[in-house]
């Protein structure tokens, strides 16, 4: 017996980040702006997350 294991990268993402802003809320500026410009170019780039 197998077992594969799939991870998607952006809830993945969204947990280290939330995580951050949690435990350093002035980051919270940063880690949208990362995340937003990231999602903008994987979206442009027609890459499915």
């Amino acid at each position: 017996m197998t077992a594969t294991f799939t991870l998607a990268l952006a809830p993945l993402i969204s947990l280290i980040a939330g995580i951050l802003i949690l435990v350093i809320p002035r980051l919270l500026n940063y880690i949208v702006a990362i995340y937003l410009i990231l999602i903008g170019i994987l979206g442009l780039f027609n890459i499915s997350l």
